[in-house]
């Protein structure tokens, strides 16, 4: 891949080398070419999935995919996921639904199926990993690589290996990935998000700092809005202001994010990749259509919310000793509550009755307009759900779980209901 003036250059579909000059790939014709002067050096990489429970959804239903896809439902929830298309309106995360809908009335709205999305992220984590060990998950969709030392293992060096990697998972997993390359882990999550979607982009440390001069302070890991708006109160709106300031007095007038203010800003930064970073917990919140007060409304919603925690558990073989009720009144007025068990679990039953112990003490006839439960204090599957002595009904409801489980597997997660059912009008389509 050695080019004149040290630049390296190939194609990312057929993978050839190709000169740093080429406008087109000599051997397939692709104009898709990755060249850079520090291409061959750089082996830190974040890896996104682009749009993905849109991508998942329009993998699975081919009719959708010229179409605005959002993710999300309810007229007071949010947008969980807009595909590029809805973007283009100017449909993003975390909208609120109504807004959404006034930007792309046309779109296709499909509420979240978590339990699909953990499987096809967990698919992609174990392509990640037989690249390398230094995987470092941040959420169901992206991850930090470390490809250091690897070139031997596969017969070509980290920036070859990463695009066969997007090319492998387009062709089998039917989904696109962008890919950020460059000299550290804060560069390489900025380098993901320059061309998407299908992108792949290198910031090599010889340009970070021209590179990060003109951007927003916003840039910067952990500066978001209110803390922008305190450093534009002092004058600073760009990166390039950071660089020029003396880090001491960053320092003296931010304290601690003053010290990553200075590093960041010049593209410092040595964060190793870590594989034994770990997720706190596993959660689901709904906001309803309409407020409720009214606890046979909100069981089953509790139930089915239960159920979606249990299931990302249970696809990473993991549990947790704490459940976490979390309820926002009309009014905005957000409570949680929480109870520690005896013993950690991963199944639905003992999540949804401790919750709904916590409903029952809670409720005294608010009105809520969201509800949610999470576990936390997580640890192995292993260690889950061990007899119960006290309760000898418990073991025959977890074996009855996990024939439900293994039902819904084969024949899809409607196929079986439990007593409390909750239907989701978000559940179809638009």
């Amino acid at each position: 891949m050695e080019g004149t003036d040290g630049f390296t250059a190939f194609c990312r579909d057929c993978l050839a080398t190709v000169a740093p000059t080429a406008r087109r790939c000599p051997a397939c014709g692709s104009p898709r070419l990755v060249r850079h002067r520090e291409l061959s050096s750089l082996h830190i990489a974040h890896i996104d999935c682009d749009a993905f429970y849109a991508s998942v959804e329009k993998r699975d239903d081919p009719s959708l995919r010229d179409r605005p896809v959002i993710i999300g439902g309810g007229k007071r929830g949010v947008v969980s996921t807009a595909c590029y298309i809805a973007r283009l309106s100017g449909v993003r995360s975390a909208m609120p639904m109504f807004k959404a809908l006034e930007l792309c009335p046309e779109a296709v709205v499909i509420p979240p199926d978590m339990e699909k999305y953990v499987r096809v992220g967990r698919q992609v984590r174990e392509r990640m990993l037989a690249l390398t060990p230094l995987v470092e998950p941040l959420s169901i969709d992206e991850a930090f690589l470390d490809l250091a030392g690897t070139e031997r293992l596969h017969q070509a060096p980290p920036a070859v290996v990463l695009a066969r990697f997007a090319r492998d998972i387009e062709r089998d997993i039917g989904i696109s990935v962008s890919v950020g390359l460059a000299a550290n882990k804060f560069l390489a999550k900025i380098a993901s998000d320059l061309d998407k979607p299908r992108g792949y982009s290198v910031i090599g440390a010889g340009e970070a700092r021209a590179f990060l001069a003109p951007r927003p302070v916003t840039t910067i890991w952990g500066v978001g809005r209110a803390f922008a708006e305190r450093l534009a109160a002092d004058g600073i709106r760009t990166v390039g202001q950071l660089q020029e300031a003396n880090a001491d007095v960053l320092i003296r007038r931010y304290g601690v994010l003053g010290m990553r203010l200075a590093k960041l800003s010049r593209g410092e930064d040595d964060r190793k990749v870590n594989p034994e970073s770990k997720r706190k917990s596993y959660g689901a919140e709904l906001t309803l259509n309409e407020d409720h007060a009214d606890l046979d409304t909100l069981r089953p919603i509790l139930r089915h919310l239960a159920e979606k925690v249990s299931a990302h558990m249970k696809a990473a073989d993991g549990a947790g000793w704490t459940v976490t009720l979390k309820l926002k009144t009309s009014d905005f007025k957000q409570t949680t509550r929480a109870q520690k068990l005896n013993d950690p679990t991963q199944l639905a039953d003992r999540i949804f009755r401790v919750a709904d112990d916590l409903l029952s003490r809670e409720a005294r006839g608010s009105r809520y307009r969201l509800i949610g439960v999470a576990v936390s204090d997580l640890c192995p599957a292993r260690l889950a759900d061990p007899a119960d002595l006290v309760d000898p009904q418990a073991a025959r409801r977890a074996a009855a779980e996990r024939a439900v489980d293994a039902i819904r597997a084969r024949f899809g997660n409607r196929s079986l209901e439990t007593g409390l059912v909750f239907d989701d009008p978000r559940r179809r389509k638009s």
